[in-house]
């Protein structure tokens, strides 16, 4: 995981989704990738704007650190495949997020 500042994750978003702006995070698969042959076993890699997580946290009512882990699963869940387009989608992806979330909390956030 990589935490940048929205002028860095700006750049990543137009180069590589062609879209003009910072954005909250960005998951890139290594499966995906020219490199997807080095080592099947990485899922990629998970890039979050600090500023764009300090702002969404402060507007949820909660601390950047609870931003940051909400915004590392999402995406780890992005990279494991799991889509949130659709409404069944968007509804599975929130509840495995609450039950991974959950498991963070009580782990003490050891790793994130």
């Amino acid at each position: 995981m990589l935490i940048v500042t929205d002028a860095r994750i700006r750049e990543l978003n137009r180069q590589y989704r062609n879209v003009d702006s910072p954005t909250d995070v960005l998951a890139f698969r290594m499966a995906e990738g020219e490199f997807a042959h080095l080592n099947s076993e990485l899922l990629g890699d998970v890039v979050i704007s600090a500023e764009t997580a300090a702002a969404q946290a402060r507007r949820a009512g909660h601390g950047l650190v609870e931003e940051l882990r909400l915004l590392a699963v999402h995406e780890t869940l992005h990279l494991l495949g799991h889509e949130d387009e659709s409404e069944p989608g968007r509804a599975r992806m929130r509840r495995r997020e609450r039950k991974y979330l959950k498991r963070v909390r009580e782990s003490g956030g050891k790793g994130l």
